[in-house]
């Protein structure tokens, strides 16, 4: 294969066999990105392979002699990049879990694959290739860093697969274990923790068990048989109707009466039901924790054989345990089918007796709590909180809240019962023990929607909340408050809460409670998301200067509390202003800049906050008010700093701060604070780097450094390496506004040759014209307004070898399609790139051959170009006229947008202000531009008034031009020279006086 592959190689230029590599890496690299599981590590790979292919990039563009090794490189090159894209494909196709499972594989694959790229990019010949020192020392870094990479499992899943090696190892997982081991697997694979997603995804294991089957990879199989029996344990693959059948016919099975346990069953020396048992090297079978004791006492003999044992050898005995198990489950299911009668007894000592062996099995399984459920035990035990003895109701709701602890189910199975809730809320008003328990149990049914409705509808269960706000029990009031959290969702209950003064109650705490109440009031605040209605309220209601207070205290956890609070209520734009007044923004950024580096969550939302508040400064008020963020010169370069000490996250969030303050009325000032302190720079280095998640924002951010026409502090960090960089966005990115905005830049950048030389070896023109062109990913108004302002670097008249680029590169076709297509702004730029064409077309018109006088006889003469009166075509002289573009430009003339119509205008004048005016006025009448240019006099716009005056006097000295126009000019000069403007008045005097209206002596003059 690899000799094929050379021999392919050497038979392919050497452009194009970099070309298809630098393609394959694009695949790869779009591959790498769409990879779901293992994320993180291989966007860290495609980063990678992006500097791959801007080094191949580069070299294409490098005099290349010794061809051979260079081929046998990227040969080499091409094999591993084929191996990494297969690797990136395999896992966008394979099951999540099967995924998940398989990570330490897939990650010591990608290792290799990274490795091999690099080594195979170190056979490059760098001595023998004449490449520049530069290139040369970015070829060796990049090597280096690829050979060092090391990717890794995620830590969570490394918990997973750890949690998996040690339920096959042991082999007697139950039900619960693979149920919360199949739920931490759904949040790692970023699956919905529901019967019907996870169904899928386990069925999808089964399909990659049976394929390993299928290729006969035995140990993968095996492998793959034990996952899918530990996980098919789980609640989650099996439906409610399918447990409650399979548990009434085992229990239908098993007649009325509980069994004796079998004598095998009880230990030899404690003679109890063994939990654990274990064989030792006699054959006999003991618990464990017994014989484990009976060895450290010092006893090494069999207690029944009385033989000599080896205390190390203690085998489980796990057919013997799972006897046990299958006995204790048959007598628990004939306990449980034959207990609920008890309960219905008058006798209430028999039904607390019931209740508390009830409560003894939910606490000892999760399986004995799914029985109690199948066997309708919540409607028997809802009936009961009617009763009038306290410790029946207490028992009752802390069985209750065994019950629906994270089960969905068990709580709407609760609230459908006839006044289970209201019997539940009313136990709220009772003695303390019991109003506990039943603010436990709201708590935990509230995490459903549909009940968390039902609770809050209920009469007066808000009121009692609130009361329960002020209970000296830290724990029972910070109950209340999530409970009131939660049941915040519906705009009712908000109305409710304050309609009872639910705020007030915090606000008093947070200002005069204890230090732990003022965390817990805190907390409160900071949770109160859901309804932008309390967020208004609180800040309206005086929480701004507490919670600044609490900003000063020494204790950094509550601070930590406090900033989570300012963080939920900047996110409303009026709270952000309010807070901006109150002096919040300073405390902020000490703190930021005193803690928040060593606490990373601390400085993320700290960020978040001061992003908040400069994205409020948008907002219509601030205007009005007056309102500013970041005044000084040092927190703007403090805050920007940080940019280089955090991670992509945090990044983004400074980035998107300082975006919306540079488009705050005040914006000018910022961005021109940032290119102060060559903000630039560091955004240059971003978008080098390539890291996908910041590289958005940092495009903005620049794209707004470039607004304002300054670019003293910018121009100096735009390197070749830097344009590459955006070209390559632009070609490979799939965000169409990344895209949009790395063509802005484009559009934006100095018109230094440098500058326009870089973009042109870099193949701009190209991408330029894809984008022009490509009518399914990339024809968006906005990518092809910043893409022909783009082209109008390239088009000035003073430069005939950038114009003929781009003629050659059939461009001129495409912009005379944008007359007739495009949006105003397109048009216009559209338009002032063909005149800058056609002031060049005098010049490039070749001069028509006279022939010898014999050929005069009998050859017909040449006319040439009516314009240029010369031979003309749209790659050699860029004739309008050649290139079809005048009738479009006419009709320009009639647009309602006036910069169009002037750049339209100044288009065509072209043919007039030229080295044969008269040829190009007798070209305007022919195409009849006439008409729409006197039409145009009556536009209220001075410079397009005297524009056209100024052009008419020249056509109008054509006869035959001024007799056929002059009754349709005479009324709209006539009208200007009732103006107030003394120049166009003259230039339309002047006009009149040409048609013969006026004396050439009359005062307009």
């Amino acid at each position: 294969m690899a000799n094929e592959l050379l021999t392919r190689a050497s038979l392919a230029p050497t452009s194009e066999l970099l070309s298809r590599t630098i393609f394959a890496v694009f695949d790869t690299v779009k591959a790498a990105n769409e990879v779901v599981i293992h994320k993180e590590n291989f966007k860290r790979f495609s980063i990678h392979l992006e500097n791959v292919s801007f080094i191949l990039k580069s070299l294409s563009k490098e005099d290349i002699h010794n061809v051979w090794s260079l081929q046998k490189a990227m040969a080499s090159l091409n094999r591993e990049v084929e191996v990494a894209k297969q690797l990136s494909v395999e896992c966008n196709s394979r099951s999540k879990v099967y995924l998940l499972i398989n990570s330490r594989n897939i990650v010591t694959r990608l290792n290799c694959c990274t490795k091999d790229i690099g080594r195979a990019i170190n056979l490059l010949p760098l001595s023998s290739l004449n490449i520049n020192s530069g290139l040369n020392q970015q070829i060796s870094e990049l090597c280096q860093k690829m050979l060092d990479t090391e990717y890794q499992t995620a830590a969570t899943d490394e918990e997973i697969l750890k949690k998996f090696d040690t339920a096959i190892q042991e082999g007697n997982v139950d039900r619960s274990y693979a149920t919360q081991l199949l739920a931490g697997t759904a949040h790692a694979i970023g699956v919905p923790v529901e019967h019907g997603a996870l169904k899928r995804e386990f069925e999808d294991l089964q399909n990659e068990m049976e394929n390993a089957k299928s290729r006969m990879d035995m140990a993968e199989a095996l492998h793959m048989e034990q996952i899918v029996a530990l996980l098919g344990k789980a609640d989650f693959i099996t439906s409610s109707q399918e447990k409650k059948t399979k548990y009434f016919e085992k229990r239908n099975s098993l007649g009325e009466r509980p069994l004796t346990a079998l004598h095998s069953f009880h230990c030899p020396i404690s003679h109890e039901i063994m939990v654990d048992p274990v064989e030792t090297s006699s054959g006999k079978t003991f618990e464990r924790s017994e014989i484990e004791k009976w060895f450290a006492e010092g006893n090494n003999l069999c207690p029944l054989t009385r033989l000599p044992l080896d205390t190390k050898i203690l085998r489980p005995n796990k057919t013997l345990k799972m006897s046990i198990q299958e006995w204790k489950d048959r007598n628990t299911m004939i306990t449980i089918s034959s207990m609920k009668s008890e309960l219905e007894k008058n006798d209430e000592e028999v039904v607390v007796q019931s209740l508390d062996k009830l409560q003894d099995l939910c606490l000892e399984r999760e399986e004995h709590r799914e029985w109690l459920k199948i066997e309708n035990y919540i409607t028997v035990l809802i009936a009961l909180l009617s009763s009038k003895n306290r410790e029946i109701r207490k028992r009752v709701l802390l069985i209750l809240s065994l019950l629906v602890k994270d089960n969905a189910e068990n709580k709407e199975d609760i609230a459908i019962v006839d006044n289970a809730l209201e019997l539940i809320v009313r136990s709220l008003s009772r003695q303390v023990e019991e109003r506990k328990l039943a603010l436990e149990l709201l708590l935990e049914l509230s995490k459903s929607k549909m009940v968390c409705s039902r609770i809050g509808n209920i009469q007066g269960s808000i009121l009692l909340l609130i009361t329960m706000l002020n209970s000296d029990d830290v724990q029972a009031a910070k109950n209340a408050r999530e409970l009131l959290e939660n049941l915040s969702f519906l705009d009712q209950n908000v109305i409710e809460m304050a309609k009872a003064n639910y705020l007030k109650p915090l606000l008093l705490k947070l200002s005069t409670g204890s230090e732990n109440m003022k965390r817990v009031m805190t907390e409160t605040l900071s949770e109160i998301t859901l309804i932008d209605q309390n967020k208004l309220s609180l800040v309206k209601d005086g929480a701004l200067q507490p919670l600044l207070q609490l900003l000063l205290n020494d204790d950094l956890e509550i601070k930590k509390v406090s900033v989570k609070a300012l963080l939920q209520l900047s996110s409303m734009p009026e709270n952000g202003l309010q807070m901006i007044k109150e002096g919040v923004a300073q405390p902020l950024l000490e703190l930021l800049y005193s803690h928040s580096l060593q606490s990373p969550t601390l400085l993320e939302q700290v960020v978040a906050t001061i992003m908040h508040l400069a994205m409020s400064t948008n907002h219509g008020q601030a205007e009005a008010e007056q309102v500013s963020f970041l005044n000084s010169e040092e927190d703007v370069f403090k805050f920007f700093s940080l940019i280089s000490l955090t991670e992509p996250e945090i990044q983004n969030k400074i980035l998107k701060a300082f975006l919306a303050l540079c488009q705050s009325f005040y914006g000018f000032r910022i961005r021109k604070r940032l290119r102060q302190i060559s903000a630039a720079k560091l955004l240059v280095n971003l978008l080098e780097i390539n890291t996908q998640k910041v590289r958005v924002n940092a495009l903005k951010l620049f794209y707004c450094l470039t607004e304002d026409d300054d670019y003293d502090n910018i121009s100096s960090h735009i390197t070749e390496r830097f344009i590459v960089v955006l070209l390559t966005i632009i070609e490979v990115s799939d965000d169409t506004e990344e895209m949009i905005t790395a063509m802005g830049i484009i559009s934006k950048l100095p018109r230094e040759s440098q500058i326009t030389q870089w973009l042109l070896d870099s193949g701009a023109l190209k991408t330029i014209l894809t984008c022009l062109t490509d009518q399914h990913s990339h024809a968006l108004d906005k990518i092809i307004e910043n893409s022909v302002q783009a082209l109008c670097r390239f088009i000035v008249p003073t430069n005939l070898e950038w114009q003929k680029s781009v003629a050659l590169e059939g461009i001129i076709p495409v912009l005379v399609q944008l007359l007739l297509s495009g949006t105003p702004f397109t048009k216009q730029n559209a338009a002032i790139s063909i005149k800058h064409f056609s002031e060049s077309s005098y010049r490039l018109s070749e001069p028509i051959k006279k022939p010898c006088i014999l050929k005069r006889c009998f050859v017909a003469q040449e006319t040439g170009c009516p314009a240029h009166l010369g031979t003309c075509s749209i790659e050699s002289s860029f004739c309008i006229l050649q290139a079809n573009a005048l009738e479009p430009l006419v009709r320009l003339l009639r647009e309602t947008d006036i910069g169009t119509c002037e750049a339209s205008l100044d288009a065509i004048l072209t043919l007039v202000d030229s080295q044969a005016p008269q040829s190009g006025s007798k070209v305007l009448a022919n195409s009849n531009a006439i008409p729409p240019m006197i039409q145009l006099l009556s536009v209220q716009a001075p410079r397009l008034q005297e524009k056209i005056l100024i052009a008419l006097e020249q056509i109008f000295q054509l006869d035959e031009v001024r007799n056929k126009y002059k009754n349709v000019a005479t009324m709209p000069l006539v009208a200007i020279t009732q103006g107030k403007d003394s120049r166009l008045r003259s230039l339309a005097g002047r006009g009149l006086a040409q048609l013969g209206i006026l004396d050439k002596q009359s005062s307009y003059f």
